[in-house]
Order: structure tokens, then C-alpha cells, then sequence
């Protein structure tokens, strides 16, 4: 049993702010990294798989917190846990900037814990505030977490070149929606202290291990990890791999943005169409059937009208698979301590699967000098997304 009082309108207002802002900041601290990965490592003198490790250690972070978010929000309120998600992030911004390895990559790892949070408990808090608009709250900040990644990825250069500003500034730029993020819920807080408690939104003590029994929380977690693979690999590797086929640095960073940016259309509108659909399962073949269209593309030549074509369709299948993972953390639980649950169980196990994709891809492209083989395995992996994607996208939930 489930004890909520739902929002009155007034505070709904500042709840979609507020959700807003979390949104804001779930992917710029990541994906402003990607463009800078090659000036970052030649300035602090990594490997190729070492300097990957600042795109996949965040997602070692999402692996380890994740199950630990629905916990700490059972004890403290989801507006609470957000609170401290928040001002970590902030921490790990302002320490990733310093010039320093140590600091470079415990920054990073607070950047991941601060996100983790933010990631597992948004689905919940919209499921529990908005219960009857689930559908376009998703579509809301599945758009505003992409327009903001697109964002990130597109200035990181300008700021850091254009500007002189280094890629240490550049990163730092981040910490500004961060902090307004975090000034937002701690208004909510503090509201919340002038409320009953009976108010805030608390669920009935109960064994929640039951969700890593369940194989569509499996089926779910696995398509949640494999298309993050692929997305991650990309963030990480697509500026490199242009500029390996001849792209000038900057024009390979537009591409990384207009990967992003061709697919906010698609975060807004997959969530409302997949909530009216009884099963995902169409949009889960057409997505990935573009997916590996794109990759063959890029394996087949290298003129520029071929590569924005496969950049097009990269960016409309990637955007749709993230939407759609989004969207079945809430479709496929009946209630909001189900999806907090289900978000926590299939962020670490998706995180987990998702964290080695820079790492392997760029160590194979050390071993190979050549992008074939690695962009031949990410079809392979698209093939299995397909799979665990039409079992996700069954008309079920996960404790029937």
C-alpha cells in the first residue's frame, strides 16, 4: 500500500519545474566530455581506453546507486534524495575541472553517483505526482534531457577553442543548471516542512529484492543497457571515428550534436505513441532496423551526403530506443514504488552492460588501428536489442 497525497495545482507547477531541471542536467556533465576526448587526452596523456573511462565511469556510478535510490528515498522522500543527487553532481562538476587526475576522475564518479539518483527517481516522482500524464510528463523531459545533451556536445568546442576557455571551463559550464536544479528542490524541501508528513510521498516498508526475480525486469534492464551501450559509444567515439575518415575536429563535434539534436522530435513524441500502443514491439524493430541501416552506412564509405544520412538515422534510432527505455520504466509497473524499483533494478543492470562499451570499443580500435571491426560489433549488438526489446514491449507488468 502506497500512502500519497497528490500535489495541489500550485505545487504541480513547481513540480514540472522542477522535474524540468533534474532533466536539465542528466546528460550535459556526460555528453560535453565527448568532443574534448581527444584534447583531454593528449593534454593529460592517456590511452584511448583510459581516457574513455571519463564517459564510462559515470556509468559505473549509475551501476552501484542505483539500487541504493529507492532505498534512500523510502527513508528520506523522494524530494529529499533529489536534493542530495543534486548538490553531489554540483561537487563532482566543480572537482572534475580541477587539473588534476585524481580530481578528474573522482569528480567524474560524483558527476555519475549525483545522476544516478536523479535518473532512477524521476520516473517515480512523475508516476506519483502525475499519474494521469505520465505520457507527456515523459515525453517533456525525455526532450529536455536530449535538447540539453545536444546542447552540451555542441558548445564543448566553441567554448573551450573558440573562446579559450579550455576543456577544464568548458566542462565546468555545467554547474550553472545544477545549481538552480538544486536551489528549485530545495525549495520543494522546505515546503514539504510546512506539510504534514502524511503529505510527502512515502511507501510501506516491504522486501523489494523481488524485482531481480522478475524476467521482463531482466528484458527491460537489457534493453535499458544495450541501446545506453550503444549511445554511450557513440557520445564517446563518433567525433574520433569521423575525424578518423578525414573530418575536420569541429565539423566531427557538429555531428556528435546533430546526432543528439535530430532526435528531440523523437524523445517527445515516442513516449506519447508508445503509451497508446497495447505493445511497443513495432517501434522497437523500426527503430533498430535504422539503427543498423546507419552503421552499415558508415562502414560503407565515407563521402559526406552518406555520413550525414547515417548520422540522421543513428540519431532518429538512438533517440527512440532511449525514449522507449525511458517509457517502460513506468509503463511496465503499475504503481510508483514499482517504477522506482524497476528504474533502480534496470539503470544498475543497464549501466553495468553500458559502462563497457567506450572501454571495449576503444580498445579494439587500439588494437586494430581501424573502425570496421568496432562498428561491426555494435550491428551485432543492435541485433540484440531487438531481441530483448519486443519481450519489453509485451503488454505486462512486472509483478503480475
Amino acid at each position: 500500500m502506497e500512502y500519497n497525497v497528490k500535489a495541489n495545482k500550485g505545487s504541480q507547477v513547481l513540480f514540472v519545474l522542477a522535474i524540468l531541471f533534474v532533466a536539465f542536467n542528466l546528460r550535459p556533465a556526460i555528453t560535453s566530455v565527448g568532443p574534448l576526448i581527444g584534447t583531454i587526452r593528449d593534454d593529460v596523456g592517456f590511452s584511448n581506453w583510459s581516457v574513455a573511462l571519463l564517459t564510462s565511469l559515470p556509468l559505473i556510478a549509475f551501476m552501484l546507486i542505483s539500487p541504493i535510490a529507492p532505498k534512500l528515498a523510502n527513508k528520506l522522500t523522494n524530494e529529499l534524495t533529489l536534493v542530495i543527487g543534486l548538490f553531489v553532481l554540483v561537487l563532482g562538476i566543480s572537482l572534475r575541472s580541477i587539473s588534476l587526475v585524481v580530481f578528474l576522475f573522482f569528480g567524474t564518479f560524483c558527476i555519475g553517483f549525483g545522476i544516478a539518483i536523479c535518473n532512477v527517481l524521476l520516473p517515480s516522482v512523475i508516476k506519483d505526482k502525475f499519474p494521469h500524464k505520465v505520457a507527456i510528463m515523459t515525453s517533456l523531459y525525455t526532450m529536455s534531457m536530449s535538447l540539453f545533451a545536444t546542447t552540451a556536445s555542441g558548445v564543448s568546442i566553441p567554448l573551450a577553442d573558440g573562446l579559450q576557455l579550455g576543456w577544464q571551463l568548458s566542462l565546468l559550464v555545467w554547474i550553472i543548471p545544477a545549481l538552480i536544479g538544486l536551489i528549485i528542490w530545495m525549495i520543494i524541501v522546505i515546503k514539504n516542512k510546512q506539510v504534514k508528513s502524511t503529505e510527502q510521498m512515502y511507501f510501506e516498508s516491504k522486501n523489494s529484492s523481488g524485482i531481480w526475480k522478475v524476467p521482463l525486469a531482466w528484458q527491460v534492464a537489457l534493453f535499458m543497457g544495450l541501446q545506453s551501450l550503444i549511445f554511450y559509444t557513440m557520445i564517446s567515439w563518433l567525433p574520433e571515428i569521423l575525424i578518423f575518415y578525414g573530418m575536420n575536429k569541429a565539423s566531427a563535434g557538429f555531428m556528435l550534436s546533430y546526432f543528439q539534436f535530430i532526435g528531440i522530435p523523437i524523445s517527445f513524441f515516442i513516449p506519447m505513441v508508445a503509451t497508446k500502443l497495447k505493445t511497443q514491439r513495432p517501434i522497437v524493430l523500426t527503430a533498430n532496423l535504422l539503427f543498423i541501416v546507419g552503421l552499415i552506412l558508415l562502414l560503407t564509405t565515407q563521402a559526406f551526403p552518406v555520413i550525414l544520412l547515417a548520422t540522421t538515422l543513428l540519431g532518429i534510432a538512438s533517440s527512440s530506443n532511449f525514449a522507449l527505455a525511458l517509457t517502460f520504466l513506468s509503463i511496465r509497473a503499475k504503481h510508483a514504488k514499482d517504477a522506482a524499483e524497476l528504474s533502480g533494478m534496470a539503470q544498475s543492470v543497464g549501466y553495468c552492460v553500458a559502462a563497457t562499451g567506450p572501454i571495449i570499443i576503444g580498445f579494439i580500435f587500439d588494437l586494430t588501428h581501424n573502425w570496421t571491426i568496432p562498428l561491426a560489433i555494435l550491428i551485432g549488438v543492435t541485433i540484440v536489442i531487438i531481441y530483448f526489446g519486443l519481450n519489453a514491449g509485451k503488454n505486462r507488468y512486472v509483478f503480475d
